[in-house]
């Protein structure tokens, strides 16, 4: 069995967060709702392969999550505004946003106007604010390039784990909304409730917290564990916790 894939949950279609298995029969969903047990052991670990019509196909090169063959690499990743609309979705209506992650990480961003609510949750957001509405992803790059001169365009999902446990800076997150004419806000709660900030690690075995955008939380031994669901692509794994030594989190002292 492999971890194949991921579900953030974020889009009203996709249903719970879930991790894609790879399995003898098909491809299946380990639905990852708060209280689900999980106990799997990480094995080896190698390319994820692809996904083509609900079937997947392996991929033994040693890249994880993906080997060159099968990395994807998004047109628009790095434009600024100065392409020429390659690709359809480019001539959408586009959404300008500013996002806050706890307690004072904010970033610019941009995505199609339909897609906003769920770009933000699949990003793991706390808050955000909706601050421009234009015609397309151009002219939407252009803004989000100059506004970026101020802000970062990207978070680390290790910076967004130092804040799990944290509120957002209302004061700094006020301040900067200040300067711009807002069209919505958005304030999300993902129901984690942690007092302290988890352990970042790399396993399945423990009881399901939740999940915020693509970290999973889980509660293992009396510590709580963030994993980046990215890094579990690729992995083969088999029924059984893991019996390898983890680092505890502080409320384990407690």
């Amino acid at each position: 069995m492999q971890i194949v894939g991921y579900d953030t949950g974020a889009g009203d279609d996709e249903g719970d967060p879930a991790l894609l298995l790879s399995t003898d029969e098909g491809l299946d969903r380990q639905v990852l709702t708060p209280g689900t047990e999980l106990a799997s052991t990480l094995d080896e670990r190698h390319c994820a392969g692809s996904i083509q019509d609900g079937r997947h196909e392996a991929c033994a090169n040693d890249g994880a999550p993906y080997c060159d063959e099968h990395t994807s690499r998004w047109a628009c990743a790095r434009c600024v505004g100065t392409c020429d609309l390659p690709l359809p979705s480019c001539r959408e209506e586009h959404a300008v946003y500013l996002a806050a992650f706890a307690p004072a990480t904010f970033k610019v961003g941009v995505t199609r106007s339909w897609r906003l609510e769920t770009r933000l949750r699949e990003q793991g957001a706390d808050r955000a604010a909706h601050v421009h509405t234009v015609k397309d992803g151009r002219v939407a790059r252009q803004l989000e390039a100059e506004i970026a001169m101020d802000l970062v365009d990207r978070v680390r999902v290790p910076t967004k784990i130092d804040g799990l446990h944290r509120q957002v800076d209302a004061e700094a997150w006020q301040g900067l909304l200040a300067d711009f004419d807002v069209i919505d806000r958005f304030d999300f709660e993902y129901g984690l409730r942690l007092s302290d900030r988890p352990v970042e690690e790399t396993l399945l075995t423990g009881t399901v917290r939740g999940t915020q955008g693509r970290v999973l939380v889980l509660d293992n031994g009396g510590s709580t564990y963030a994993v980046d669901m990215r890094d579990l692509v690729g992995y083969e794994c088999t029924e059984g916790s893991t019996d390898r030594d983890l680092q505890s989190s502080l409320g384990a002292f407690g």
